[in-house]
Parts: structure tokens; sequence; C-alpha cells
């Protein structure tokens, strides 16, 4: 009996050996590393990530930023690139990934990634809504530019009743506006050209917010420019495509405490065709170089790859600022000239063959009959009359200051 025992234990002796020695320890699949995005466009992105395993099989989950692992898009691929699709412009993706070395070993998913897609592309199209062309992002009456469309200025500004303005243009990817002269650059098709007229609540105060009144738009298409006009809402959410001419009251306190109450005119689409015509041709009115040229406007347009063909802005002439005393009285008063009026009063203007004046910045003063019609140039500026006075279209009031300058320069001739 006592031999059978001894036998048996050391089987199971020998056995138990025997198991710990034929053990095969798997070592467990890594987690992929250095996960990036390429080519983020608005609507989809490439995901590239390291594998230290060789494997061949990969799973990638995606979602909103923030999304629970398990709720999200799936991709199996194997390879170390996944190509994600069909995603929503301007918004925050997380990305996780895990590796199948086997059936039986998958790795832990990867440390999240995030990244966020590209705004939308403007539309070059009048549509019905202002929202439809992507021209702002997030909230629409926070006038906050699109990440494809940049803000202009203009030295001397037309005068439209106080009103405040932002000016944008967007070009198309991969585009720039190109040196002619001093005037307009050459804008690609597809340019959208924006201008939106606001008045602050409270002039002392923005952070009183602002009513916004139009958004005047202007839409290179197969070398044509078209017009149309925004009208916003109450509401202040949205503006809709509108060509009729309409007024609206609009009260705001001045820089001086004053409550003013203005019947704002938005032009119809026939007053706007009037104003940008050249020749029976649509064309711009601001954004010539010669009056974006202060500021270092033009060179920061060349380092953002929105301007060529110029390597030197100080070759490209400036229009005054009206307001700036350091120019003569002339100079001044031609530059409220050139912008306020010389779009009409000039040679293929809409005022051709009913006026000799003749505006433009660039007339010499001997062509511009100035001086023969400076009686009627003070009496259709000096007060207002719907029809009678100038500007003729735009404006519901004088405008006191520029017509003070525009006075005394008359006065000296």
């Amino acid at each position: 009996m006592k031999n059978n025992l001894l036998i048996f234990f050391t089987c199971l002796l020998l056995a138990s050996c025997s198991s710990d020695d034929d053990t095969v320890t798997v070592q467990q699949c890594a987690k992929p590393t250095n996960i990036s995005a390429n080519a983020i466009t608005f609507e989809s992105a490439e995901i590239i990530w390291s594998d230290t395993n060789n494997a061949g099989s990969f799973t990638v989950e995606y979602g909103l930023t923030g999304f629970m692992l398990g709720s999200g898009t799936t991709i199996n691929t194997t390879e170390t690139t996944a190509l994600l699709t069909n995603l929503l412009a301007n918004t925050n993706y997380d990305i996780y990934i895990k590796t199948a070395c086997s059936i039986e070993n998958t790795s832990m998913y990867s440390d999240v990634f995030s990244f966020t897609t590209a705004a939308p592309l403007v539309v070059p199209q009048l549509l019905p809504n202002l929202s439809d062309l992507n021209l702002f992002s997030g909230n629409l009456n926070d006038l906050t530019p699109s990440s494809r469309a940049f803000e202009y200025n203009l030295n001397t500004p037309l005068f439209t009743d106080y009103a405040h303005k932002q000016r944008l243009i967007a070009l198309p990817p991969g585009t720039t506006m190109d040196y002619v002269d001093n005037g307009f650059p050459d804008f690609p098709n597809n340019t959208v050209i924006s201008k939106t007229f606001y008045y602050f609540n409270d002039e002392r105060d923005e952070s009183l917010g602002k009513t916004i009144i139009e958004t005047r738009i202007l839409i290179k298409i197969n070398g044509t420019w078209e017009l149309g006009n925004y009208k916003w809402n109450d509401s202040q959410t949205d503006a809709v495509l509108d060509d009729m001419a309409h007024t609206v009251p609009v009260s705001f306190v001045n820089n001086n405490g004053i409550t003013n109450t203005i019947n704002y005119g938005i032009p119809s689409m026939q007053d706007c065709i009037d104003c940008h015509n050249s020749n029976n041709i649509v064309t711009p009115i601001g954004p010539k170089l010669r009056t974006m040229n202060f500021n270092n406007q033009l060179q920061d347009f060349i380092n953002s790859g929105y301007l060529s063909n110029l390597s030197d802005p100080t070759t490209v002439t400036t229009l005054p600022n009206w307001e700036d005393t350091s120019y003569t009285q002339e100079e001044r008063a031609r530059a409220y000239f050139d912008v306020n009026c010389a779009h009409c009063h000039s040679d293929g203007g809409y005022c051709q063959f009913q006026s000799e004046l003749r505006l433009t910045y660039e007339t010499p003063f001997s062509e511009s009959m100035i001086f023969e019609r400076k009686a009627s140039i003070d009496n259709r500026m000096r007060s207002y009359n719907p029809g009678i006075s100038m500007p003729l279209i735009g404006t519901s009031l004088v405008h006191s200051e520029g017509y003070g300058l525009i006075r005394e320069y008359l006065n000296s001739l």
C-alpha cells in the first residue's frame, strides 16, 4: 500500500513540473500611437497612426467630441490609415483606435485624439437666406467672419446715415486677388464681397448690442458681377434676400448721449445697379487698392496670400482719409467726392449724361467742373431733399461733418 502511494505522489510531482515547463506567455497587443490627421477638409479627414505590433487589423471609432466609446462610428481597416467622410463642417471630433494582433489578443483603445474640421466653403450664389452663404461662423448676428473670408477697410468710406459697416471678401480656395493697378484688383470668379450695415444701440458702450439692417452682396460669376441685398429680420437671427426698397426706423444713442432716430433706407435692386454701374457693367465701388492702401493693409493681404503680383505696396497710391488734417483741404475734399460721388459722376457712371461733374480723385481739377458747378454742389449737399440732395441714394440726412469740409473747400475756390 505504501509503495502505491509513493508511486502516485511521485507521478503527481512530475506532472506538475512538466506543466510549468510547457507554459507559453503571450505578449499583450500594444495600442496604436502617434495618431495624426492629414488633409482635413470641411467634410473629411485622413487619420494616420503607428503600430509596433506589425498587426494587420485595426478598429477606428469616432464621434463628436465627448462621445462614449461604443456609441460612435466604427471603421475596420488593415492599414494604419483611415479616411473619415461625411463629417460636419467646423466641428470637433474625437477618435479612438485599437489593434487586433489576433482574435484572442486585442489592444486597449488608444488615448483620445481630437481634431476640428474646416469651415464650410463660402457659397457663391444668391441663396434665399444669408446664413446659406457660409460667410459667417457661429451665431450669425455676431458677424464673426468665416475663416474663408477676410475683412477689409477703406481709408475714406462711403457715408450712409452714420451706419457702421463690416466689409468682407471671400476668395475661392487656392486663388488670390491679382494686382493690376491702383484701382480694382482682378478678382477671381466665385469671389464674394459683402458689406453689412448696423448701428450700435449706444455708441458709448458697444457691449449693449447692435441693430443689423442689411447685408449687400456682390458675387463674380463667369466674369460678371451679380448683386443681392439681404434684409435682416427683427429677431436678428438671419437675413432674407430681398430686391425691394425698404425704410427701417432705427434709434441709437450717439457718443454725446443724444438719442437719434433715422429712417434708414435699404435700396432696391435697381438703385444698387444704378450706383454700381460703369458703362452699363455692374462693378464694385469700394475695394480699390488705393482706397485700401493704409495701415499696412495691402502688405497684410500679400502676407496672408490674398493678393498676388504685387511685391511693394508703396508703389500703390493712397486715397487720403478725408478726416486726416495732415492732408490739404483740397486733397481731403477730393477724396470725399471720390468715394461718395464719383461712382455716378464719372465717365461711364450713372450721371455721365446728366451732369458735367467728374469727381474721381485722379481727374485734374481743370477737368472736374467743380469750380463751375460749386453753387449746385453746395445747394444739393446743404440740406436733405429726396430726389435732389446728393448723394442721391443711400442717405436720408445731411452728413454735417462731410458737408462742413466741402463747404469750406468750395468757399476757398
